[in-house]
């Protein structure tokens, strides 16, 4: 088993919304590939709630409870963008330490 900071943060939650982790050496292994998918997955509905915001903010008419809808899928997103970042960023970490 690898120290904690070369463990990868899974880009879901396991029981009662605990972070999932995988310790691996193969980056290319089934559960990494699984986990690169859905993070790009994540972040293309991020990318489209991007633009709904910004469509339903430059339009007056926008109805409250669809703006209060939106800005739960929003959070949802951005919680989902901070563990991929968080993920990404200690696998950037692990690798710069085992380049030296």
């Amino acid at each position: 088993m690898t120290a904690l900071n070369e463990l990868r943060l899974l880009p879901w939650s396991g029981p009662e919304g605990k972070p999932c982790y995988l310790s691996t050496d193969d980056p290319d292994g089934c559960m990494s590939r699984l986990a690169d998918n859905i993070e790009a997955v994540q972040l293309g509905t991020a990318a489209e709630l991007v633009e709904r915001a910004c469509e339903a903010l430059d339009d007056q008419g926008t109805d409250p409870e669809d703006t209060r809808r939106l800005a739960k899928e929003l959070t949802g997103a951005l919680r989902d963008v901070l563990r991929v970042a968080t993920s990404r960023g200690h696998l950037l970490a692990a690798n710069e330490l085992h380049r030296f």
